[in-house]
């Protein structure tokens, strides 16, 4: 089973207050914890929204607003793929992590997390027809051999 786990932004991710050089050390030997246990796949974090864009998409077409966005609860701020076995696998590992509340944490304030599984191929059930499967197969091979 392949999760997200989604950092929500806060109020410093968004004025751009870049992580302390022991949070960023906690979060590397977090995140070669993860690789070592072969459960990470990918993991970024994100700059905030000031330097993004949205799309929203209607009828009438296709508007572009730039950032900054003013939900920073609707934010994020980095994110995992995980490869786990089950979702309360991942929840497991989620709390391991160096983040507020969490023994020997440089983290101050609240961090919330979201954790959800990525939609696999087999979810779409018949809606994801014979010609549609193929399509998706090839356009990951495609991915995985750009990486």
């Amino acid at each position: 089973m392949r999760t997200m786990v989604i950092i929500k932004a806060n109020k410093d991710s968004e004025a751009g207050v870049l992580p302390s050089v022991e949070i960023l050390e906690a979060m590397g030997r977090y995140n070669q914890q993860l690789a070592d246990a072969g459960v990470m796949l990918a993991g970024e974090g994100l700059t905030a929204s000031s330097n993004g864009k949205r799309l929203v998409f209607s009828s009438s077409g296709t508007k572009v607003i730039d950032g900054p966005f003013a939900e920073t609860k609707e934010l994020i701020a980095g994110f995992w793929i995980l490869q786990t076995r089950t979702l309360d696998e991942a929840v497991e590992w989620v709390k391991r992590g160096p983040f507020a509340g969490v023994e020997g944490s440089n983290y101050e304030g609240e961090v919330t997390i979201e954790i959800r599984p990525v939609a696999e191929i087999e979810d779409f059930g018949g809606e994801m027809t014979p010609e549609l499967r193929e399509q998706e197969e090839r356009l990951r091979e495609q991915v995985a051999s750009r990486q």
